[in-house]
């Protein structure tokens, strides 16, 4: 059963309500799939307007491509 737990919640930059959620998500796409991380957008802090599920294989290399993004 797909279940959400709060990772953490911070304020987007530039917004006056906007919030950037990250969440585990234990099996999102059905019975015995693996476990992702949901990176969800909201401009007014409710509704989703973008949302990005990255499976735990990936995410050291998501860091690093934030990281390498941060100094362009």
């Amino acid at each position: 059963m797909k279940t959400a737990k709060e990772i953490k919640k911070f304020t987007l930059a530039n917004t006056k309500d906007g919030v950037i959620k990250v969440n585990k998500i234990e099996e999102p796409y059905g019975e015995n799939s693996k476990p992702v991380v949901s990176i969800a957008i909201s401009l007014n802090g409710n509704d989703i307007d973008w949302k990005a599920h990255i499976p735990y294989e990936n995410i050291d290399e998501l860091i690093e491509a934030l990281k390498e993004a941060k100094n362009y």
